[in-house]
């Protein structure tokens, strides 16, 4: 058997903006894989536009630094529960996990969810206390309670002996006692080579790949990446691949590349143990094993959590179709869609009753909002409807999915968020005064209850309120929660707003659009004062007459609109709503357009 010395492999896990990717920051500027001249940008991983925008991880990345003549492999991997099936998976190509966490916010939702899968498969985590130098910082509080979570997901004697590192990634230092003096990040290094365990096995085995992660790449196709379990890989070398459905297919490996830095190098050979993509393989999927010709035999892959919440994709049939994307067919969307499952393991596509619609399942809102923006960017055009749940039947009994929500608040708010929580169907569970003014409370909540609250949750906090949620278990249904006590603003006609009709609109609600913007009858363009919905004509033009010219609307004054994100779309339309997504506009409009059509389906619905 073979010890790979020069070698150790680690993800990286934590919950959101505890510091992960600043942290890899560090590890590849100082272990001097960029010339000293070269312009190195902060969170150098989230190459993605979104990532960047979003200031999240959304997609795990592979980076590799020399230490000491040691390869450190490392999987830099997302925080927010939405993109748990990203950190599921690649969890099996390493051997240990830096832990992180917030030296002032400690153990969080997310934190929960990434050390029980780390814990489930055998990690032995080394425990990072991030963001040292922030003024409110409480180390040794945050690793009791580090050390409690452990306990409370029952770690084994050996996990528990984990090693700790307190560290700045802003400043980029890292120190194993608050009171060493430290100049960088070399202690980090240290313990990861000290403790993570190198890779054995038999390097003359026949060779076993599993591929967690597929990289797209324009000029050699599909990359798939992973760790070589057992023998050693060619380039040039002809290999089986055990497939998800049990069949076997034969390829060719075109190109081996491994990791340095944030680049691919090619080589021509790689043993046990390293991280590693290979080309040439056309129709290769995640979960799939790359194995000997003579020998293939697949390796188990992790089980990924189902979804909980689902929305409808159909192609786009306002009176705008087709006039903004590129990609607007009902075929386009369902090639895309199906394109997506492929490398997004958390995602479901299923067909329904029309051609033109999909039911789209994904881990929550961010989730789901995350492809939708994606595709948009992408030259796509089409709708989707309201978020819904995924309801299971246990023995008879409905039940739903439940989330722990995490909320950090000013004390003088506490009184608005659990009253609006109440009727939301929230069970506090926990809470406690955190010594900054701050109050924590924990709920667990259907993850129902959470659809449309956040944008309350900003207003009645006056945007000082911090808010998580991660999804628990499957519980029996907890009864009706009040859904959007207001109604919609609807164009009354097809045509170009008007400062004039905006004014006149403007004393009914909350309007979502500006002059100079075209309209259609159906379209969604505010929120009513009132519960019901409001038919007003935006495009309203004021007439001449002998006492004053159509000029004078220059007079009149109107409020600023609400420009609304596509979070606050999905949050805001009801059951009998539609988000329009183009590349150019997100709009939203009923599903029913003409005014008379809805008010006989009412009249229907009320027999």
């Amino acid at each position: 058997m073979l010890v790979r010395e020069d070698i150790r492999n680690i993800a990286i896990i934590a919950h959101v903006d505890h510091g992960k990717t600043s942290l890899v920051d560090c590890m590849l500027k100082q272990s001097g894989i960029f010339r000293d001249n070269e312009e190195v940008g902060e969170r150098i991983l989230d190459s993605g536009d979104l990532e960047r925008e979003r200031g999240i991880t959304i997609l795990a990345k592979n980076t590799a630094i020399e230490y000491n003549g040691v390869k450190i492999n490392i999987v830099d991997t997302p925080g927010h529960a939405d993109f748990g099936g990203e950190v599921e998976r690649v969890l099996k190509m390493v051997n240990s996990v830096l832990l992180v966490v917030d030296a002032f916010e400690g153990p969080m939702p997310q934190t929960r969810f990434v050390l029980h899968k780390a814990l489930e498969l055998n990690l032995k985590p080394i425990v990072v206390i991030n963001k040292i130098d922030r003024p409110d910082a409480r180390p040794h509080e945050v690793l009791d309670e580090i050390f409690d979570l452990f306990v409370e997901l029952d770690a084994s004697d050996e996990q528990l002996d984990f090693p700790v590192v307190y560290a700045s990634a802003k400043e980029g230092i890292a120190k194993m006692e608050l009171d060493d003096n430290s100049s960088d990040i070399r202690p980090l290094l240290d313990t990861i080579v000290r403790h993570v365990e190198p890779p054995v096995g038999d390097p003359d085995a026949p060779l076993q790949m599993m591929v967690s992660t597929i990289e797209p790449d324009e000029y050699v196709g599909r990359i798939a990446v992973g760790r070589i379990e057992r023998g050693r890989i060619n380039y040039g070398q002809r290999v089986a691949v055990c497939r998800k459905d049990g069949s076997i297919s034969y390829a060719k490996i075109g190109r081996l590349y491994s990791y340095k830095g944030l680049k691919r190098i090619e080589i021509k050979e790689s043993l046990l143990g390293d991280i590693v993509a290979v080309s040439g393989i056309e129709d290769i999927n995640i979960g799939e094993t790359i194995c000997d010709d003579q020998n293939p035999e697949a390796l188990p892959f992790v089980e990924i959590e189902e979804p909980t919440m689902s929305m409808t994709f159909s192609a786009n049939n306002s009176p705008f179709a087709g006039t903004e994307g590129e990609y607007f067919t009902s075929r386009h969307l369902r090639d895309r869609l199906y394109r997506e499952i492929q490398t997004n393991l958390s995602l479901k596509v299923e067909e329904t009753d029309s051609p033109d619609a999909f039911k789209v399942s994904g881990r929550g809102e961010l989730h789901l909002s995350v492809l939708i923006e994606t595709m948009r960017r992408e030259g796509y055009e089409f709708q989707v409807s309201r978020p819904e749940v995924i309801y299971r039947e246990i023995n008879g009994v409905k039940y739903e999915p439940m989330e722990q929500l995490i909320i950090d608040v000013p004390e003088e708010y506490m009184g608005a968020v659990m009253e609006k929580l109440g009727p939301r169907k929230a069970e506090m569970l926990n809470m406690h005064n955190m010594n900054n003014g701050y109050v924590r409370m924990e709920f667990k909540i259907p993850s129902r209850g959470l659809i449309g609250y956040k944008s309350e949750f900003m207003t009645d906090t006056k945007g000082n309120g911090i808010m998580h949620h991660i999804f628990m278990d499957y519980e029996p249904y907890k009864g009706d929660i009040p859904t959007r006590q207001r109604g919609s603003l609807v164009a009354f006609e097809d045509g170009e707003t008007t400062v004039y009709g905006l004014y006149n609109a403007q004393e009914r609600g909350t309007l979502f659009i500006g002059p100079g913007v075209k309209v259609y009858q159906g379209m969604v363009v505010g929120e009513n004062l009132r519960s019901d919905d409001m038919d007003i004509n935006v495009c309203k033009k004021k007439h001449m007459t002998n006492m004053r010219s159509s000029t004078a609307d220059e007079a009149l004054r109107l409020v600023p609109y609400k420009e609304m994100s596509l979070e606050q779309c999905m949050e805001f339309i009801g059951d009998d709503e539609l988000i329009e997504v183009t590349p150019k506009n997100i709009r939203m409009r009923k599903r029913v357009l003409k005014k008379e059509d809805r008010a006989k389906q009412r009249a229907a619905a009320n027999r």
